[in-house]
């Protein structure tokens, strides 16, 4: 319910309430979304507060890749998989520094998520499945937009139709407690224009029932995520969108919060160096150079990885020994390259109708590479990669038709592991009582925890939407 500035209300320690409402989410990508959606559809009166001037922050511009152990896919497929198996990868990919509750919970609701996303939202995915790196098997969703934006644009319809205002540029500055500690509101710059922190007009929002703080990683805040991570300076690229900055993060350890494994920041291993930021070849990268092609060092022509790894292994092995990575793939695996077309008008990934034209326009040694096409191609024929242990997918064929394609690639800043520590719940925890401060919630990659040392691919977006229905369905239950 809005109330004008004649019709304010005193809140705490002399407050005045610009505005009320049940649920005030902070953050428009797919945790804060997925919470609105909940708490609006369990009676409550909800606004989503986005500083950015549109909405759906990294996860619109994310690859839109869902896991889910025990699809329809994977039933359609013959592909055995279960929640207890999605665990066991993710732990071994997090070193066992995953709060093994926190990650139960993602993969336990992760294909009854997959299934709200399609019945209740309407997300049209892909009809084939994809493994990325670290997943024993094939278990990963695409959207048909090949982004996340396939997923936000129906979250954002929904929210129109259930009458949940998503209002723009209001950026959010700190959380106001009652005096025993609840979170009932929250101050915002109102006409915010980013990056000015100084822009906007202060503004009091009261929360009836409780806040939800979705407003996502640090990866794109250089003076934050340098403090926990001292080499990832201004130097370094990111993939995230320039809005992905820690003052939610900030304001919830302000107020108690405990900050959970801040300094494991994960690099993407698969980003270009011919792009700013995600760009168009991350993709390319991901869905085709890697589980269709092989990585060597142009320096050498050689592999130094099992190109289907984990993240954090792909990239400590790229930023070992000044290596130049280029990802290679030949016209069989490039069909599975969803922005091909892009890539190859921006020059991002380049085509040659030779082995030979490939090495001398990426610098690479060429009886070394073709020594190294060689052995991998005699892997392919036995079914064992012998130098890596790349898992061998049935179907893949040698790479030897031209044309081929390559892509340079370098490790860029792409998420953020750690963050707020919040219980299965998703209710904030408060560091020194160790129990939840009431009336906070918090969903997304501000939280920590759920991915210890190293995220797998594609298990943001379900860990966003698990948690943020958590928040959401939580929340709107709260009384006050």
């Amino acid at each position: 319910m809005y109330m004008g500035m004649d019709e304010v209300q005193e809140g705490e320690a002399g407050i005045s309430w610009a505005e009320e409402y049940d649920v005030v989410v902070i953050g428009s990508g797919f945790a804060g979304l997925a919470a609105a959606l909940e708490a609006r559809l369990g009676g409550s009166e909800v606004i989503v507060l986005e500083k950015m001037r549109i909405p759906g922050g990294n996860s619109a511009i994310s690859g839109g890749l869902f896991a889910a152990a025990g699809s329809p896919l994977q039933h359609r497929d013959g592909i055995e998989d279960r929640p207890e198996l999605m665990l066991e990868d993710m732990l071994k990919a997090g070193m066992e520094l995953n709060h093994p509750e926190l990650a139960h919970v993602v993969a336990s609701n992760s294909s009854e998520t997959l299934k709200w996303t399609i019945d209740y939202l309407g997300v049209a995915y892909k009809d084939n499945l994809n493994q990325l790196g670290g997943h024993s098997v094939p278990r990963t969703y695409i959207t048909k937009t090949g982004t996340g934006s396939g997923i936000i644009q129906p979250m954002l319809e929904k929210c129109r139709h259930l009458g949940i205002e998503v209002r723009m540029r209001a950026r959010f500055s700190e959380f106001v407690q009652a005096p025993d500690g609840r979170v009932t509101g929250v101050a915002i710059q109102a006409g915010y224009y980013h990056p000015n922190e100084e822009s906007g007009t202060l503004q009091y929002i009261r929360a009836r029932q409780g806040v939800v703080l979705a407003t996502g990683g640090f990866g794109g805040d250089v003076s934050f995520r340098s403090i926990q991570d001292p080499r990832l300076t201004h130097l370094v690229d990111t993939t995230n969108h320039s809005g992905a900055t820690a003052e939610g993060l900030i304001a919830a350890m302000g107020i108690g919060g405990s900050p959970l494994q801040l300094c494991w920041i994960q690099l993407g291993p698969w980003a270009s160096f011919d792009e700013k930021g995600w760009g168009v070849g991350s993709m390319f990268t991901l869905l085709a150079g890697f589980p269709y092609g092989i990585m060597v060092d142009a320096n050498t022509g050689k592999r130094f990885v099992n190109e289907t790894s984990d993240r954090r292994l792909r990239t400590d092995a790229m930023l070992m020994n000044d290596r130049t990575p280029v990802a290679i793939v030949d016209s069989e695996g490039v069909s599975h390259a969803t922005t091909l077309e892009k890539c190859l008008k921006r020059g991002v990934v380049k085509a040659f109708n030779s082995i030979e034209e490939l090495a001398t326009y990426n610098m690479i040694p060429l009886e070394a590479l073709r020594e190294t096409l060689e052995r991998y191609n005699l892997y392919l024929q036995h079914g064992r990669d012998a130098e890596f242990g790349k898992p061998l997918q049935a179907g893949l064929k040698p790479i030897g038709k031209p044309p081929y394609y390559s892509i340079r690639l370098l490790p860029k800043v792409h998420y953020c592991m750690g963050g707020i520590k919040i219980d299965t719940q998703s209710r904030v925890v408060h560091i020194k009582s160790g129990r939840p401060i009431e009336g906070l919630y918090a969903a997304g990659e501000v939280t920590g925890g759920i991915h210890g040392a190293s995220r797998l691919g594609s298990n943001s977006v379900v860990e966003c939407l698990v948690f943020g229905r958590i928040a959401g369905k939580n929340v709107c239950r709260e009384m006050h």
